[in-house]
């Protein structure tokens, strides 16, 4: 009765851990469980039947368990899993014809201090200096960095 306990157990645990790599990525309490019923299955096998079992035991999890996971993610249905999509290009591209150092814009929205302005007919998102704009009031722009503006407002006072 106690071998059928410890497969079970083991059947358990590889099943806990494929969840946790196909459905639940990340430690949650599935992984946790996998190897928590593992050890215990190691467990079993010592007290009941010895050391040859339990290392067999020990053996039989440590190559079994990693070798389904590796059939998995390697067979049809694990390819299905596996993101394979390579992302290229930049976000919120600035192209320095349209926009330059110095052009003055008006704010669509207010700047708290991120916020979007309309300069030389594009809309562009900027950062103010710290300060707070509000909508519809003129600004400068006096940086760009790569993908970031930064802008002050006209009227200081």
């Amino acid at each position: 009765m106690n071998l059928l306990i410890i497969l079970f157990l083991i059947f358990l645990g590889i099943v806990l851990l494929l969840i946790e790599f196909t459905i639940l990525p990340g430690i949650t309490i599935a992984g946790l469980g996998g190897v928590l019923l593992f050890g215990y299955s190691i467990y079993l096998a010592f007290s009941s039947y010895g050391t040859l079992a339990g290392f067999l035991t020990l053996g039989f999890v440590l190559i079994v368990a990693p070798t389904l996971v590796v059939i998995l993610f390697k067979g049809k249905s694990g390819k299905k899993m596996v993101l394979k999509t390579i992302l290229h290009g930049t976000a919120n591209e600035i192209d320095q014809e349209k926009v330059k150092i110095g052009d003055i814009g008006t704010t669509i929205g207010r700047l708290a201090p991120m916020g979007k302005i309309k300069v030389n007919n594009e809309v562009v998102e900027v950062r103010s200096t710290g300060t707070f704009v509000n909508p519809g009031e003129k600004v400068r722009i006096i940086q760009i960095e790569k993908s970031l503006i930064t802008v002050e407002p006209l009227n200081l006072e």
